[in-house]
């Protein structure tokens, strides 16, 4: 959807600009949508067929809607999994499920409970599965980038990470009721700045411990502080309470950005306390270390 331009003295900015490079365009548009709308010719052919044939049409109806949904959530699970530099694949592989569900869909639409054969649903259920896994892709298939990394660990971070993103989804979702397309932008600033500690905090879970208050704590406040914002905006149009919150923003996205760089730092000294000690052990073992 397109959004206005808001520079410094437009009205309505924000103030200050927008990080293009926390833009990032979903896949789960058009074709997903095409998913959802294809179906529905199967409905208006249903009800001119005699009881058999409208049943099962109907039934091939709600199987292809449930295909479409499970390549919807497929396609926004693997969003998710290519935006983390540390990620476990997906439980269910939704959209390998939901390429056999819309050939399977499609078979059971050219099944002529008059003539029944096999020959021409099975070339439907082939061709549309095959043409669904082409179009949308595998699920991921493995992890990523846990190589050396304690199971548990990685779990209780993912787990953290998961409450995170579901604050930074609850923020979006409420400036939007303030309807301030610069705010919306200064929001997602914002939750560019915190995944960044997200993913510091994913790659080394041991920051989880230091880290914990931001994502739990101050991420809930955060959300909490734009819901009744965004609730008070929409009815009085307060000028002062957007001052305030964008003040607020402000200084989280500052504490989170300090924060981040923090976490860095620490683990630059710990690699070089690590790599001290090791330099030391080739020296007692006669070894020179070029390192």
């Amino acid at each position: 959807m397109a959004q206005r331009y808001g520079g410094k003295h437009s009205p309505g900015s924000a103030s200050y600009p927008r990080n293009p490079d926390g833009m990032k365009r979903s896949r789960v548009g058009a074709r997903v949508n095409f998913l959802f709308i294809a179906p529905v010719a199967m409905l208006l052919v249903a009800f001119q067929l005699e009881p058999a044939g409208m049943f099962v049409k109907i039934a091939a109806f709600g199987v292809m809607m449930l295909a479409a949904w499970l390549t919807k959530e497929g396609l926004v699970a693997e969003d998710a999994y290519n935006a983390r530099r540390v990620a476990k694949k997906p439980a269910m592989p939704r959209k390998i499920f939901g390429s056999v569900l819309t050939g399977l869909g499609l078979a059971m639409a050219g099944i002529d409970v008059q003539n029944v054969s096999l020959i021409n649903p099975l070339l439907y259920f082939i061709l549309g599965a095959v043409l669904h896994f082409v179009a949308f892709g595998p699920d991921p298939l493995k992890n990523k980038g846990t190589e050396g990394m304690n199971d548990y660990q990685t779990d209780r971070v993912a787990r953290v990470v998961d409450e995170a993103e579901r604050h930074l989804a609850a923020m979006r979702d409420a400036i939007r009721r303030a309807r301030v397309p610069a705010l919306e932008r200064r929001v997602e600033d914002f939750i560019d700045t915190a995944r960044g500690m997200f993913r510091v905090v994913e790659e080394d879970p041991r920051d989880l411990t230091s880290a914990r208050r931001f994502l739990g704590v101050y991420l809930l406040g955060a959300r909490d502080a734009t819901v009744q914002f965004a609730d008070l905006y929409a009815r009085s149009q307060n000028e002062a309470a957007r001052t305030d919150y964008e003040a607020l923003l402000n200084d989280l996205e500052s504490s989170f950005s300090q924060k981040t760089e923090k976490l860095l730092l620490d683990d630059k000294s710990t690699l070089d306390v690590e790599i001290e000690v090791l330099r030391d052990r080739l020296e007692r073992e006669g070894v020179r270390s070029e390192i």
